[in-house]
């Protein structure tokens, strides 16, 4: 009677969930069950595919529950000075532990295992799939905790892998290919567990979500970890967009278009900007020689190549991409 009794309240909540429209409730409950799950039902069909791992693109041969081992030929990965570790894959906070675990008291108290023993939300965050991403063992390692950034002039250390890592200023530059996907999880994690984030790496990744728009996989990876965590990253989905010194702002929906070609659709009042300002015109960079231009002042603002051109809302985000002002700007 007892089991029955539990089958029909859970059959109960169950459909209670559909009705409401509510998020399936995670069965992920800690950073270990997370990996797990991310080999299982996210990952399970990228170990061969282009994108590869998150740092260098490379390759990976599934091992055990969660691993892998790593085909470093594949993208022409040159080990740097941990063969072991740059043979496995590991499971990358991009957002590192130590940032988010660090903004929390239990930190304070014990570090790291204190938290997992006795704070639920650090456990949370540190399982939290969006997060997470497969790499190279020895990136992963090297990356630590440093902050992502710049570093035009560093040469590269991992043979034809273009991720950087300045061990003296601890700063990691990601490689292109991920600088946008890097950029909306940081923008997830800080806006999800109100963590606070500079000015300068605001600037920064509002650049890169710009510059490497949302890609196919991106949408589809948050998809699939919707499904077992039950929330998608809304930077990712376009739902949030986030704005300077905030923890994101609330982007307005377009209203739907009507079936009936004849119907005219007018915007929703609720929706409607209040005191807009005018729309500047926008700094435009050119990705192929790193230099951006003005709209005023810049005599070449109008020849930047349009397969080449990246706009930015202002100099200094140009510039926190790495980019720099064009020479014959007055």
């Amino acid at each position: 009677m007892k089991k029955l009794i539990l089958a029909v309240v859970a059959a109960l909540i169950s459909g209670m969930a559909a009705f409401f429209n509510l998020p399936p409730s995670s069965s992920v409950e800690s950073f270990e069950q997370a990996k797990v799950a991310l080999r299982e039902q996210v990952y399970f069909d990228r170990n061969q595919a282009e994108q590869g791992t998150f740092y260098c693109g490379c390759r990976w041969q599934w091992t055990g529950r969660s691993g892998g081992r790593v085909d470093l030929a594949s993208c022409g990965y040159k080990v740097r000075s941990q063969q072991a570790r740059a043979e496995r894959i590991e499971w990358e906070h991009v957002v590192p532990a130590w940032v988010f675990g660090h903004q929390r008291q239990c930190w304070q108290n014990g570090g790291r295992k204190n938290c997992k023993d006795s704070d639920a939300t650090f456990r949370t965050m540190e399982g939290d799939m969006h997060n997470l991403t497969p790499s190279i063992g020895e990136v992963n390692g090297d990356r630590s905790n440093y902050s992502y950034g710049m570093l035009p002039a560093m040469p590269p250390q991992y043979g034809a892998c273009p991720t950087k890592v300045d061990f003296k200023s601890r700063v990691a530059e990601p490689r292109d290919a991920v600088k946008g996907q890097a950029a909306r999880i940081y923008f997830y994690m800080h806006d999800r567990y109100d963590l606070r984030m500079s000015r300068q790496q605001q600037q920064l990744f509002m650049a890169w979500s710009r510059q490497f728009p949302v890609t196919d996989w991106e949408r589809e990876r948050d998809r699939r970890i919707a499904k077992i965590q039950g929330n998608s990253n809304p930077f990712v989905t376009g739902k949030r967009e986030w704005v300077l010194d905030k923890n994101g702002a609330e982007v307005a929906e377009t209203p739907p278009v009507s079936d009936d070609e004849d119907d005219e659709v007018s915007p929703s009042p609720a929706l409607a900007p209040t005191n807009a300002a005018p729309v500047a015109a926008p700094v435009l960079g050119n990705r192929s020689s790193r230099i951006y231009h003005l709209p005023e002042g810049c005599p070449s603002y109008e020849r930047v190549p349009s397969d080449s051109k990246v706009e930015f809302r202002t100099a200094a985000e140009a510039e926190a991409a790495g980019f720099k002002k064009a020479g014959n700007c007055r």
